[in-house]
């Protein structure tokens, strides 16, 4: 399986709380729910969820993702609640135990040696859905084959975003990009190790 990472960001390069107030509120954070899902937008997320075949989560986004999806009924028309319910569900965390959601694993120990594994297996997607310290992890380890960023017409102005002011630097080559009606851009990225800088050169 490949891995790929899928992350609602604003044009600000904010991550958090996209769906709604309450969603993450870790440092007071007063702007939650800014990602807006025109239809297009919508059926992009569809297809994306239908390629998965595992999920890996870091614990924050689990626990989110396992209070809503993981508790609401079937809809018995939502590729996204299929795919969550019924694929297997990793998370990365020390401190997580006893998880609820059903077809959940901890990877507790060596967790790059476990992600590795689960990428030898055979299947199409191992997708990472927000989990921003999870990919800024993978990517520092590189782990990530694909990453897709749905990057919504707004500047949130706080909160936390999916690339810190410092970091390791890396190259990314353009797979696929679209621009949805209501103005979200989706682009999918395949990392291509570091960057080229140019050189100052005498004139």
């Amino acid at each position: 399986m490949k891995l790929t990472t899928t992350t609602q960001v604003s044009v600000d390069g904010v991550m958090q709380g996209p769906g709604g107030p309450g969603e993450d509120e870790r440092g007071v954070f007063e702007r939650g729910g800014w990602a807006h899902f025109d239809k297009e937008a919508g059926t992009v997320m569809d297809e994306i969820f239908q390629r998965a075949d595992a999920f890996l989560f870091g614990r924050r986004t689990y626990e989110i993702f396992a209070g809503s999806w993981g508790t609401w009924d079937d809809p018995g028309d939502s590729p996204i609640w299929t795919a969550l319910n019924t694929k297997p569900k990793y998370v990365a965390s020390t401190t997580l135990t006893g998880p609820r959601w059903t077809n959940t694993t901890v990877l507790s120990g060596d967790v790059a040696a476990a992600v590795r594994e689960l990428k030898a297996k055979p299947g199409r997607e191992l997708q990472v859905q927000g989990s921003g310290a999870l990919i800024r992890w993978l990517l520092d380890n590189q782990l990530v084959d694909e990453i897709t960023l749905f990057t919504f017409p707004v500047v949130v102005g706080q909160g936390t975003r999916l690339f810190p002011d410092t970091g390791p630097d890396i190259a990314l080559d353009l797979v696929d990009s679209l621009v949805t009606p209501k103005g979200v851009t989706i682009q999918v990225y395949r990392p291509a190790g570091r960057p080229q800088y140019a050189t100052a050169t005498a004139t």
